[in-house]
């Protein structure tokens, strides 16, 4: 059971996938800092720095002025600001994300592509065979 263990570990397709996520959780890493720090900002000078992560409902007594304050108090909460602010770093971060994979295969496939070789063009006969057949062509005539 070990050595199938081992065998199993040892292939290729779970290397690969671990090597995967390790890189994807560092990635992470860079992508929301990406979001968080360049691209949010400037969508914000667009919008007027509109944050949607103050819009809650309090589901129950009281009035709360943020939506960790009426967590604090034990009160529930629909902080639906969150969720659409969620929705929408996401769809940013989809975006970034597609954009890179693009990249990266545009690179691929220009690394993979072969270098295009000229196709080869019929020169005709070489000066060997016209010399042959003018010399045939002569002992015709003289013969």
């Amino acid at each position: 059971m070990i050595q199938e263990f081992k065998d199993f570990i040892a292939k290729g397709n779970v290397m690969d996938m671990a090597v995967g996520i390790i890189i994807g959780a560092a990635f992470t890493a860079i992508v929301t800092s990406l979001v968080g720090d360049l691209i949010n900002p400037i969508i914000a000078l667009f919008t007027g720095g509109i944050d949607f992560s103050g819009w809650f409902y309090v589901l129950g007594e009281g009035e709360f002025a943020s939506v960790e304050a009426a967590q604090e108090a034990g009160v529930s909460v629909f902080a639906i600001g969150n969720f659409l602010m969620a929705v929408i770093n996401f769809l940013i971060v989809a975006w970034v994300v597609f954009l890179l994979v693009k990249m990266v295969n545009r690179v691929k496939a220009a690394a993979e592509k072969p270098e295009e070789v000229a196709p080869e063009v019929e020169s005709g006969p070489s000066e060997l065979d016209i010399l042959i057949e003018i010399r045939d062509a002569m002992k015709a005539q003289n013969g």
